[in-house]
């Protein structure tokens, strides 16, 4: 990002501890009836705010409420564009695949996912998104490369050439 270039604007989603319970997804009923160009436009902007009050002495992550992580599985799988219009810089996208990857947590380097399983998802992912924008004409390589840069994942030169489809025969 330039260094005098303005943060996009966020949105910002509450979901309530009875929506997480009961898998609601009714919050993003919005973004899915929304154009994929709208949510490629989007990328990196909202904020989900999940609701679950925890005792003082419960000191587990968010990612470790088996009901918190049930909801965000279940809201990953309907909505596999998700992670491309969480924000970043915060931490909804790292904490949204934290709810999907095993992982640990130190306080020093904070979430450490698993290598082989962030390589599988974010490889997947990728190529899931990128077919999916390319199929409706809308580009999205470079916040592609930002949302996987932002877990640590550091996409290869060629990775788009690879990634490319085969040349049609004639």
């Amino acid at each position: 990002m330039a260094p005098n270039a303005a943060e996009p604007p966020s949105v910002a989603l509450s979901i309530t501890t009875q929506q997480i319970r009961e898998l609601d997804l009714s919050p993003l009923a919005p973004l899915q009836a929304a154009s994929v160009e709208s949510l490629v436009a989007m990328a990196g902007q909202l904020e989900l705010e999940l609701i679950w009050p925890r005792a003082d002495d419960d000191l587990r992550e968010l990612s470790e409420v088996p009901e918190v992580r049930l909801w965000s599985l279940r809201a990953d799988a309907l909505n596999p564009w998700l992670p491309l219009v969480l924000e970043r810089s915060r931490g909804t996208l790292t904490r949204h695949v934290a709810m999907l990857l095993p992982h640990g947590f130190s306080r020093s380097e904070g979430i450490r996912f698993a290598p082989e399983s962030l390589d599988l998802w974010i490889t997947h992912r990728l190529f899931w998104l990128d077919g999916w924008s390319a199929e409706a004409g809308v580009p999205c390589r470079q916040g592609l490369a930002q949302m996987a840069a932002v877990l640590g994942f550091e996409l290869d030169p060629l990775f788009w050439s690879a990634a490319a489809p085969p040349p049609a025969e004639g």
